[in-house]
């Protein structure tokens, strides 16, 4: 009987094992300090992947520094063949790669989907003496190194619409005074201790203080109003800018194409959760999901787009 007894243990002990080895785990790379666009969505994917039983356990590492290029070398090199390993990456990765001259690149990785995409807001603090976005372009046509700009990593996306605003204003984009900071929780500090005169980033970043009356919106890079967001577009402005940012999920290199496939059928399952675009709506991020070599495709376009933006604005050389 005893033997009958410990058998049986035995048995559901090794069914429990197995059963926790066949569950999908995940380890998450936000390749930024906690607070900004990209430690969000890792945090929203961990969120949406665990309720939605995608996978029984996600965690998130943040790993900041030079525009996510830190992060996306030790992720391609601590991860080949892993495919429990994401990382976070977007516009602003594919602007630090060329600004940087990064040695490890989206190349060194495997991209999954394009997941969400959000608008640059233009803010600046509620005791700031620029009351539109005229003022403040106002103020740049006159002293372009007086105005200060907070914003993500070089060449991201914020510096990138500081630039395209500066140059369709009819000022050298190269006199810009942008000052980078490695995550948004550190640029919003500084935007609200008014050490800087205006921010750049996406709106969900920003949109608790603007509702708070701590920043004031002065305008959006939409191509058209948003609903729900009280602020007109640089084009109502008379500035030519229209900007999106995005961000997308990769996996670490050498999958084979079952492991490829497995991952991105767990991201689509989660991308089209009711859960997933319950946040979505909430943090204002619009649904740009794209997958496979469709998204393929469209990101090597991005990267041949955003190095002409670099090179017109002066950030790279030709």
């Amino acid at each position: 009987m005893l033997k009958r007894i410990l058998l049986s243990g035995a048995v559901l002990a090794s069914l429990s094992l197995a059963g926790a080895a066949s569950a999908t785990d995940y380890r998450v790379v936000a390749p930024a300090s906690p607070g900004g666009g990209w430690d969000q969505t890792a945090r929203a994917i961990q969120t949406v992947m665990q309720e939605t039983g995608v996978a029984s356990s996600v965690q998130v590492l943040n790993v900041p520094g030079a525009g996510g290029t830190i992060g996306l070398a030790q992720f391609a090199s601590q991860n080949k063949g892993d495919p429990s390993a994401l990382i976070v990456g977007g516009y602003v990765m594919v602007g630090a790669i060329l600004t940087n001259n990064a040695p490890v690149t989206l190349a060194d990785v495997t991209p999954i989907a394009r997941l969400t995409g959000e608008y640059e807001a233009i803010v600046v603090p509620a005791s700031s003496p620029y009351q539109s976005i005229d003022d403040l372009v106002a103020a740049l046509k006159k002293d372009p190194g007086a105005v200060s700009w907070a914003g993500g990593s070089a060449g991201g996306t914020d510096h990138i619409a500081a630039g395209l605003i500066a140059q369709a204003a009819g000022v050298d984009p190269k006199a810009i005074n942008y000052i980078p900071y490695s995550g948004g929780g550190e640029a919003l500090a500084a935007i609200l201790g008014s050490q800087v005169s205006a921010g750049i980033s996406g709106y969900g970043e920003f949109e608790g203080q603007i509702q708070a009356g701590q920043l004031r919106l002065l305008a959006m890079t939409s191509e058209d109003r948003i609903d729900g967001v009280d602020a007109p577009t640089l084009k109502e402005s008379g500035l030519d800018v229209v900007l999106q940012n995005w961000r997308m999920v990769a996996a670490a290199p050498g999958l084979s194409d079952e492991q490829k496939a497995a991952v991105t059928a767990d991201v689509e399952k989660m991308a089209k959760s009711k859960e997933w675009q319950e946040i979505l709506e909430s943090k204002g991020w619009e649904d740009t999901y794209l997958a496979g070599d469709a998204f393929k495709q469209e990101l090597d376009k991005n990267i041949e787009q955003t190095r002409k933006v670099l090179q017109s604005i002066g950030l790279i050389q030709g």
